[in-house]
């Protein structure tokens, strides 16, 4: 290598002019704007941008000078901070005829000079339907690549705050020769960057930290090559920034109530009887009495039944007690026959429920498809082993009996308290006058959706939690979904509630696109929808007993079964087609594709009653206590 060094240096020598032409030229080649000139005699390059070109100048001159490297970008498209490239790269003479012996690379390298390296495909030049011909010599010189700058860090994090030049690197083994590497710029890629830049945002989120960047990609013309900017625009604790951030200072005194207060309190109320008669629905999830809840409820006063009803209802977790309510909530669950929850309700978790009373969780799901609980013990956000959560279930409703013991594993209660009434918001899906209803009310609230076809797009979160959760809508292609859908198809966002990234829909896509999420029921958009698209949603199983198309766009799965996981292997538990990018949405949607077959069998091993009475069922079995045989007498 010391030699070919030394007659690189040599050869630029003897073609240099003298040093006071050279140094004349300096100012006027190099300028504010030209950090770096290359050309075929030197490399001239600024102080200030010497630790960005040094390992660039480190590849070139320990590569065999001989080396030709050939390549084009013909194609580089860009969806939010998602980047999409296609070319090829090759080296002159050197053979690429084995796709096991070619390694091709995208190289990121920061102004400090550090290296981030991405993997590309290797694919055939003849795949890219080139205008000129390639040599078959060079068969596996082309390349393809998806990269994500908005989770490409460590822990799924954005590109780091920097400015990045944008290098391509083909490394070639040759059976019984030697390894062939070299770094090369990706050339003129302005005709790809409409008005020659692309800006985007990305964010990130946990429950300790919120940071949002600005992604600029621009051309390099001194480099000749794409040069990306990733500016940090913040970086925060959002429990500093958090509404309740008061409530964490208000001092020993509401801590202790809210907390060792509360249990005193309660096991004080629990010197005075029983109220048989009483019943309690306490929800941190809730304002108002509806989805499960609603209709256990109203089927009680249907049947006219002689119940003392109380309601303790809050819109989450976060949604602090007062004093007054917390001493309400201790007296309550302390002298009701019957205390009913429909999710995660943290302050009844360390009581010890009365021997004679009933805590029924209707919990909000239907079937089993993520893991959730005991069963994720041992996996981020997942319990401690010692957690009281759940465990003191008197008794838990599911839809069938093929997943009870999945209840009663995440829940870490005995699998005889899980009993398969049925899930009582699912009824509507059996009442045709009422679903009749609903559409006709949608359809005169929302006239648009009368006349064209309707995808409801309703994805879960990301995150492990309400604190971090988000969607990274940047997965999807907005204008292709426009484009190719437009003329047939409406397309309603239903987001997850506890998503915190902003969505704003562009408004030249207003007439297509239109946001639902704020809109509570999904189970009533199911009525007017046509096709559903989700991923990890137990929405599937409701909408399936519609008996109507669904599509899985899961662009994560295989990250998502590593950090989540399923109680079933995903592929074969979903009741129709895996969609890993908007162009596959698209043509499943042209070519119908949505694998109907999957649907009945999907209900019958996942509903254990069709017939629209799991809301009797539950007030027969769980709160007058009748059996499976006598209920229906």
């Amino acid at each position: 290598m010391v030699s070919r060094l030394k007659r690189k240096i040599k050869k630029i020598l003897i073609k240099t002019p003298p040093p006071a032409a050279i140094a004349n030229n300096y100012g006027s080649e190099l300028g504010a704007d030209r950090p770096i000139v290359i050309d075929d005699h030197r490399i001239i390059i600024n102080k200030e941008n010497l630790g960005e070109s040094l390992p660039v100048i480190n590849e070139l001159a320990g590569q065999d000078e001989n080396l030709i490297p050939k390549r084009r970008v013909t194609m580089l498209d860009w969806n939010g901070p998602i980047m999409k490239i296609k070319g090829y790269y090759y080296l002159e003479d050197i053979p690429m005829r084995d796709e096991d012996l070619v390694k091709k690379r995208l190289v990121l390298i920061d102004k400090a000079g550090k290296k981030l390296i991405i993997t590309l495909q290797d694919i055939p030049v003849s795949d890219l339907n080139l205008k000129e011909e390639v040599d078959s010599f060079y068969q596996w010189s082309g390349f393809e690549g998806t990269i994500n700058f908005a989770t490409i860090d460590t822990n799924n994090r954005p590109l780091p705050d920097s400015e990045y030049k944008v290098y391509i690197e083909a490394e070639v083994q040759v059976p019984g020769d030697k390894r062939y590497k070299k770094i090369f710029t990706l050339g003129n890629i302005t005709p790809f960057l409409n008005k020659g830049f692309h800006t985007a945002k990305m964010e990130y989120f946990t429950a300790k930290r919120e940071m949002k960047f600005n992604l600029l990609a621009t051309y390099d013309q001194p480099v000749k090559t794409l040069k990306i900017v990733s500016s940090k625009l913040k970086d925060f604790d959002p429990r500093e920034m958090a509404l309740d951030a008061d409530d964490h200072r208000r001092g020993l005194f509401y801590r202790f109530f809210n907390s060792t207060g509360f249990r005193l309190l309660y096991k004080m109320y629990c010197l005075l009887p029983i109220k048989e008669n009483k019943i309690l629905f306490a929800s941190d999830s809730r304002t108002e009495m509806n989805g499960n809840f609603q209709f256990v409820y109203e089927e009680m006063l249907n049947r006219e039944l002689d119940l003392d009803y109380h309601f303790m209802l809050k819109s989450g977790v976060g949604e602090k007690k007062t004093l007054k309510e917390i001493r309400e909530l201790a007296y309550h669950l302390a002298t009701s026959k019957f205390i009913v929850l429909d999710d995660f309700y943290p302050m009844v978790y360390p009581l010890k429920i009365r021997q004679n009373a009933e805590l029924i969780q209707l919990w909000h799901a239907v079937g089993a498809f993520k893991t959730f609980g005991f069963s994720r013990i041992g996996r981020p956000g997942g319990p401690s082993p010692t957690s009281k959560n759940h465990r003191n279930y008197t008794k838990a409703i599911v839809s069938s009996k093929h997943v009870a013991k999945y209840y009663a594993e995440g829940f870490g209660i005995d699998e005889e308290k899980v009993v398969p009434t049925g899930i009582p918001r699912t009824d509507i899906f059996f009442d045709e006058n009422y679903k009749r209803e609903v559409q006709e009310r949608l359809y005169q609230e929302f006239p648009y959706l009368r006349g064209k076809k309707v995808i409801t797009f309703a994805p879960t979160f990301r995150g492990n939690g309400q604190q971090s959760a988000h969607y990274p809508m940047e997965v999807l292609d907005l204008d292709k979904l426009y484009s190719e859908l437009k003329d047939e198809y409406v397309f309603l966002f239903k987001i997850h509630p506890f998503v915190k990234n902003d969505f704003n829909i562009p408004y030249q896509y207003k007439d297509f696109f239109y946001d639902f999420s704020s809109y509570r029921e999904i189970n009533d958009l199911l009525f007017v929808t046509d096709i559903l698209i989700t991923d990890y949603s137990s929405v599937c199983f409701e909408y399936a007993l519609l008996n109507k198309p669904m599509i899985f766009f899961a662009y994560d799965v295989e990250e998502y079964v590593q950090k989540r996981d399923f109680y079933y292997e995903y592929t074969s538990f979903i009741p129709g087609p895996l969609a890993r990018s908007t162009d596959d949405i698209i043509e499943t949607i042209d070519r119908r594709a949505f694998e109907m077959e999957k649907i009945q069998p999907f209900i019958e091993y996942f509903f254990d009653h069709h017939d629209g009475k799991s809301s009797k069922r539950v007030v027969d079995r769980l709160i007058l206590g009748q059996t499976e045989e006598n209920e229906d007498h």
